[in-house]
């Protein structure tokens, strides 16, 4: 992983977890031990080869475990990228049983660096491990920028009504720039086709087929290079929570995520 002063990142969209707290660290303290289950073999992405060039991709994964500690710095307000703005973080989601978000964030994004960095990619990670506070999404929004990337994409889970199922790519909508109005647009699409080929079906409950055009995510709403932000499931669908809490589940999330960004970088 590519070290970068200070911590990058980008948006957050799903609700407040209602689990307990996280221990608390700087959100530039040293990576951490990764999550349960993160040492298996990466998989193979589907594309072949190594990515000519060494690119760099920065991978987000959303929130941070020491923000429930911490509701008054990540609830304070900052720019949205669109003249409003919103608050600096939020905790995420959880599984009813109590997994949470900014652990399978974590972990996801972990096994995901592994599989690009075999191909001869670059990663740079938004946040060194879970244990940290923010950083907030205006912050998390220049990410690409101040690593040069060639590919922003920002790792979530949502927390929606338990009968809707399903992974979304969330693109900024309106475009503020070109990198909005066409290599996001690429990005997003080779990333669905991705997780479709992997077996995971569109949400039932948000976007149109499986694409969300939105406006109110600073994260993409501040990206000069192409960005992207998946929700790759529906952590309060019985079946999608037992999927994602499995290390296996984590797995195919990351090789379909890898098989996405390199597809990408290959064709952008």
């Amino acid at each position: 992983m590519l070290a970068v002063a200070g911590c990058l990142a980008l948006a957050a969209c799903s609700g407040d977890a209602a689990g307990p707290p996280t221990a608390t660290s700087s959100a530039g303290a040293s990576r951490g031990p990764s999550s349960a289950g993160s040492s298996a073999a990466p998989s193979a992405p589907s594309s072949a080869g190594p990515v000519a060039g060494a690119p760099v991709v920065v991978l987000d994964p959303g929130h941070n475990g020491g923000n429930a500690a911490h509701r008054a710095e990540i609830g304070r307000p900052v720019p949205d990228g669109r003249g409003g703005t919103k608050p600096c973080n939020t905790t995420g989601t959880a599984t009813d049983a109590g997994y949470s978000e900014h652990a399978f964030n974590f972990d996801v994004a972990q096994r995901t660096e592994r599989v690009l960095e075999a191909a001869g990619v670059r990663v740079v990670l938004t946040r060194p491990n879970d244990v940290g506070v923010g950083p907030c999404v205006d912050v998390r929004g220049t990410a690409g920028q101040r690593a040069d990337a060639a590919a922003v994409v920002a790792i979530h889970a949502d927390g929606a009504a338990p009968s809707g199922s399903g992974f979304h790519v969330a693109l900024a909508s309106p475009p503020l720039n070109p990198a909005q109005a066409g290599q996001a647009r690429a990005l997003g699409t080779a990333l669905h086709d991705a997780l479709r080929g992997a077996g995971f079906h569109d949400s039932t409950y948000l976007g149109e087929r499986g694409i969300s055009s939105r406006p109110d995510l600073a994260g993409l709403n501040f990206a000069t290079r192409p960005a992207a932000l998946v929700e790759c499931a529906n952590m309060r669908n019985p079946a999608e929570a037992a999927v994602v809490s499995s290390a296996d589940g984590r797995q195919r999330y990351a090789a379909a995520l890898a098989a996405g960004i390199l597809a990408y970088l290959r064709h952008p």
